[in-house]
């Protein structure tokens, strides 16, 4: 009897090996490299580098430790890393069209459904982004749509400040407010108080939809079997994303009640007009899904990105006073203390246009491009990507790379001014992305804070709460970056002697 149950042990442990054994050699299989595939760090057995984050530290040191094109493994995915501006360049702009599609994350596959214009691909991307980049742009360039509004939500941002009473301050939500004002008026039109509310606090509380850096998203996509039967971001963020969907969905019902085909308010309106005109055309999906998918990707993204940086604009016055009175001096010199900005000042403004390129450069809103999907083989730089690789670019390390920048590391106006204090384009800049995955707002963002921005200086100075100067040690307290959008930055705001006089 002992023999026996020592065979059996024997067996059960031999079995135990064996299946290990195997394990590990299935797993050796299937996530060897390719011949020349990118270099990249150890990874786990079956969970590859899931541990290891994808945020700007981690590919910084995977960058420097491997080159600028470098590699992680998740599950058994391969991801290509690129860094530094011309190999980032020759991904989004030289070699773009070979990575074009879009991944979709796995917990949005079954509300997104490949809807939208961020997470679609193909002709029917192509179509929907053509569509509503075409309507972003006239929004921005046209004077009767924009300015205007935007100079009125200038109005109510500055009569907020007021309020403050010069006390420190977290500007977030009052920024937030003038932001969400301005893209909802191009999405929806104007909203009633009630609704106005509402959408505000939806996308307030959806902040935990730009999940794809979430380790524990990152998992989900490697094994939705497993994740799925857990409670976590994962289940918060989709809870979020359908609460601001069916907002979106009710309002596109409301216009569907009172459209007119020959007056569009807004987008939902053009949009409604162009499902009846492509109604034979399927691939291209103009439906009222996509447009409610579409509707979300541009007030979600619209809106925190313009916060932020506006965030950023007024933290960098607080720590650089001399910049902000240059700034103010340029205001007063081409606007004056009275008259409200307007788009056609920025011509003539070529050191508030820098500043607020100088912002975007340093606050890194968005450090990392979403994964891409190769098309086809590729090479870069010597190294072979096969085709269906999962490759992101580090942004950040465009705006900081020292072979395009005098001072990357630091903050640094004269990056966009020339010899004779002339503003000049910088190649490398890419705040906005490259390509032509670019970020759509582009125009009615640079619109949107030039007004904002040269209406706050125009009005205000401001400066650090006592203790938080830009001298202090303590001076990383206030910082902001895109790991922690949601420390407290104290403003001190007074009225400018100038205006006093």
């Amino acid at each position: 009897m002992l023999s026996m149950s020592l065979l059996n042990a024997l067996d059960v442990e031999s079995c135990l090996g064996l299946l290990l054994v195997s394990l590990l050699i299935f797993d050796f299989w299937k996530s060897k490299n390719a011949p020349n595939f990118p270099p990249g760090p150890w990874s786990f057995p079956f969970l590859g580098n899931v541990f290891a984050g994808f945020d700007c530290r981690a590919m910084d040191e995977v960058a420097a430790k491997f080159g600028n094109i470098c590699s992680l493994r998740v599950g058994y995915d391969k991801i290509v890393l690129v860094s530094g501006y011309e190999r980032v360049k020759e991904v989004l702009e030289t070699q773009g069209d070979y990575f074009l599609d879009r991944v979709r994350s796995l917990p949005f596959k079954q509300v997104v459904q490949g809807n939208g214009i961020s997470l679609s691909s193909g002709y029917k991307w192509r179509k929907q982004r053509h569509f509503t980049s075409f309507h972003l742009k006239a929004f921005a360039e046209g004077k009767n749509a924009l300015e205007r509004h935007v100079q009125q939500e200038c109005i109510y941002l500055c009569q907020s400040i007021e309020e403050e009473q010069g006390s420190p301050f977290n500007p977030h939500d009052i920024l937030n407010n003038a932001t969400v004002n301005v893209i909802g008026c191009f999405a929806f039109g104007k909203l009633s108080d009630d609704g106005f509310v509402d959408f505000r606090n939806l996308l307030v509380n959806s902040d935990s939809m730009f999940i794809e850096n979430i380790p524990q998203i990152q998992f989900y996509n490697a094994f939705p079997g497993i994740v799925k039967r857990f409670y976590g971001p994962h289940k918060t963020a989709l809870l979020n994303y359908a609460k601001l969907s069916a907002f979106v969905k009710k309002q596109i019902e409301k216009h569907k009640k009172d459209w007119d085909p020959f007056d569009h308010r807004d987008f939902i309106d053009a949009y409604i007009g162009e499902i009846d005109k492509r109604r034979k055309d399927t691939e291209a999906a103009f439906t009222g899904e996509n447009l409610a998918c579409i509707t979300v990707d541009l007030l979600k993204t619209g809106t925190q990105t313009m916060t932020d940086t506006l965030r950023w604009a007024l933290l960098l016055m607080t720590k650089y006073p001399d910049v902000q009175k240059k700034v103010q001096d340029e205001i007063d010199c081409v606007i004056g203390k009275w008259r409200q900005p307007c788009l056609v000042d920025r011509v003539k403004m070529p050191y508030t246009d820098a500043v607020l390129h100088e912002t975007q450069r340093v606050s890194n809103i968005f450090p990392l491009t979403a994964p891409r999907l190769t098309s086809r083989d590729s090479v870069l730089a010597g190294y072979f990507i096969p085709q269906g690789t999962l490759v992101i670019c580090h942004l950040s390390s465009v705006l900081k790379d020292p072979s395009q920048w005098e001072k990357p590391d630091q903050f640094y106006p004269e990056h966009f001014l020339d010899d004779r204090r002339n503003f000049r384009k910088r190649d490398a800049f890419y705040a906005f992305s490259a390509g032509k995955r670019s970020c759509l707002g582009e125009q009615l963002a640079r619109n949107t804070l030039f007004l904002f921005f040269t209406s706050l200086l125009q009005r205000f100075s401001f400066s650090a709460p006592e203790g938080l100067g830009p001298h202090c040690k303590d001076q990383e307290q206030i910082k902001m970056s895109q790991e922690s959008s949601q420390i407290f930055v104290s403003l001190r705001q007074e009225k400018r002697e100038s205006d006093l006089n």
